[in-house]
């Protein structure tokens, strides 16, 4: 399983949280709506966060891939 495609694929979902929450978020004051401001701040933190570590997760692969490549050259 190839981590970056993973990683990836965790910032797609990331950016989907927040935009449905944000999207939420402009609906709060409209009647029927159930959102609130607490909850989608807490949602769009956590979006952020999940957002953070995959992109944590890519960089971590490509410094591991670049040593791989570096040692593999010294060989």
């Amino acid at each position: 399983m190839d981590p970056i495609v993973t990683a990836q694929y965790g910032m797609l979902a990331a950016t989907r949280r927040f935009e449905a929450s944000a999207q939420r978020t402009a609906t709060i004051g409209v009647e029927g709506s159930t959102a609130s401001y607490e909850q989608e701040a807490v949602e769009q933190i956590s979006a952020k966060h999940q957002f953070t570590a995959q992109l944590a997760t890519i960089r971590t692969a490509d410094a591991m891939w670049k040593e791989l490549m570096r040692v593999q050259e010294q060989a």
